[in-house]
């Protein structure tokens, strides 16, 4: 079975000489894009060569609730037209050169949180992990992270439940509002909401997405890559 120093080699060898190597992984929501990408920071920032490795997510750079809502697709959050694309491509290009901020994002607030946000200034390799990743985007090398849609939709749905347990007794969480359901009542909606959103964005966004990457990292329900394949 293929492992994350696997993909970290992989990675490694196809490094650039000079300047901040850049990678993009993506997926489809809830795959455990977050998880990976923690992993190939410890695995590559633990090679010999010590290289400093900083991690960012692309749920920075959507646009604030506020924005989505005066907009009417705040239900569409995680679409292309939810992200600030161009914001999100100039904070690459200036981290190869110097200082670049990212804003952060908070999945408990389900809003951008200005206190997350981090400068970065020329990493030796530099991962972004999330969704509205694609070749327009500046990357070095994009990685995909398949699975079976139908694993896709039960990690979402306990995520979900595990945000809502998390959140619901505290005021400040978007998920608050659902503090008066019971469990099968919020897997239900979880569930929903996967069906009307997120699948939709996998089939017509996120998916087309894995054809034009460089790798492919395929995992199992028991979320053990299974194979890393490399493409072009």
């Amino acid at each position: 079975m293929p492992t994350i120093v696997d993909l970290a080699d992989t990675l490694w060898a196809a490094k650039p000489a000079g300047g901040s190597f850049v990678i993009g992984l993506t997926g489809g929501v809830a795959c455990g894009k977050s998880t990976l990408a923690a992993a190939l920071v410890d695995a590559l920032a633990g090679r010999a060569e010590r290289p400093t490795v900083e991690l960012v997510g692309t749920d920075g750079f959507l646009y604030p609730n506020a924005v989505l809502i005066e907009r009417g697709v705040l239900d569409r959050k995680g679409f292309p037209e939810t992200y600030d694309r161009a914001a999100m491509v100039a904070a690459l290009n200036m981290a190869r050169t110097g200082p670049a901020l990212f804003p952060g994002y908070s999945h408990l607030l389900y809003d951008v949180d200005p206190a997350l946000a981090r400068n970065l200034d020329r990493p030796e390799v530099l991962i972004i992990e999330g969704l509205g990743l694609d070749r327009e985007v500046p990357l070095d090398r994009l990685v995909y992270l398949d699975a079976e849609r139908a694993d896709q939709e039960a990690w979402y749905v306990a995520r979900f439940l595990d945000f809502w347990e998390r959140g619901r007794d505290d005021s400040r969480s978007f998920y608050s509002r659902f503090r008066d359901m019971d469990r099968d009542g919020v897997s239900r909606l979880a569930a929903m909401v996967w069906s009307k959103v997120n699948l939709p964005n996998l089939e017509a966004h996120i998916e087309p997405v894995r054809d034009t990457a460089d790798l492919v990292v395929r995992k199992d329900a028991a979320h053990a890559i299974t194979a890393i394949q490399v493409q072009g």
